[in-house]
């Protein structure tokens, strides 16, 4: 199958100009004609076989660009699927301005915390395919949409899945829910997710990131747990098996990252992968398509069976 992409964009309600603009890039099978019009433009068309195609939105993690993410896009959209991924630079954390998944911090206090998303982008992603043309105009279906999430962007779609009624199913890599005391919580506390649909939560073995970021949530270093593991246990409900913990062998936090830009985010944080990264990406978008192949299109679950098989899997628990 040959994967091809278009640009769009969504304008952020309520962000200041210019940081006010979601740039998208929209992964699609294609079916090449070798017609004079793809000569000359260089776009494709879609392959209406197998439309209309389930969305997949990728969202990143703080100051990841979407490039981080293509090889992922595009296994995705050669397996069937339409995948997004977005860059907004943004407001981040004190004055600042970076790449965002959108992080809205009072919608985390605990006031406000379950009456709302704590990100404004998604909604804006998705009401902007709901407009776009050129060559897959017409065969997305965008009432069965999956959010991907890596880092702080798996701790936002978690927090706001359910606000969002097109969302079937969400993967999350190298996040949890537990949330920082400055914002007004008792240490040690995991939010509940705000998610009704089935959770792929998926983490590396050696996740420098997660355990750098450790003494925001106020717990004693010598006794904590693990957030990811606490995050399966007392955010995600009992879901008879639907809610599923992937642990790959080896794997850091930026494990689902090619390439990694050590010029921005935090991984000068991260641990060294012992696993080959290639490798922890393979397993990864096996284990996700076919956990989107589920829960997105009805597939038999035989598939998702066999991908946690994988031998770079360390563990994994169902609930």
């Amino acid at each position: 199958m040959t994967v091809r992409s278009v640009w769009w964009a969504a304008a952020i309600p309520g962000a200041e100009a210019p940081f006010d603009t979601a740039h998208l890039r929209v992964f699609y099978p294609s079916k090449p004609t070798g017609s004079d019009a793809e000569r000359l433009s260089g776009v494709f068309p879609a392959d209406p076989a197998r439309a209309p195609y389930p969305v997949v939105i990728i969202v990143s993690g703080v100051n990841v660009g979407q490039e981080a993410y293509r090889w992922l896009a595009v296994e995705l959209a050669s397996r069937g699927h339409v995948a997004v991924t977005y860059d907004w630079v943004g407001e981040l954390f004190g004055g600042l301005k970076g790449i965002t998944p959108g992080v809205e911090l009072a919608a985390a206090k605990p006031d406000a915390y379950g009456t709302r998303a704590t990100t404004p982008s998604v909604p804006v992603v998705i009401d902007a395919l709901r407009t776009i043309t050129g060559p897959v105009e017409g065969l997305l279906d965008l009432d069965n949409v999956a959010l991907i999430g890596h880092s702080a962007g798996g701790t936002v779609i978690l927090q706001s899945a359910r606000f969002f009624p097109e969302v079937k199913a969400v993967a999350a890599y190298g996040t949890h829910t537990m949330v920082a005391t400055m914002l007004g919580w008792p240490a040690g506390t995991v939010l509940p997710a705000q998610v009704d649909c089935p959770v792929l939560l998926m983490n590396g073995e050696n996740d420098g990131v997660i355990n750098g970021s450790a003494d925001r949530y106020g717990e004693d270093a010598a006794t904590r747990r693990d957030p990811i593991s606490r995050t399966f246990d007392e955010a995600l409900p009992n879901a008879d098996g639907a809610n599923v913990q992937v642990t790959f062998a080896g794997a850091n936090h930026f494990g689902i990252v090619h390439p990694v830009d050590d010029t921005a985010a935090r991984a000068f944080l991260d641990l060294d992968a012992t696993t080959d990264p290639a490798a922890t990406r393979a397993a990864f978008v096996d284990v996700t398509a076919a956990f989107l192949d589920t829960h997105l299109r009805g597939a038999d679950s035989d598939a998702l069976h066999q991908a946690l098989k994988n031998p770079y899997i360390a563990g994994m628990r169902r609930r």
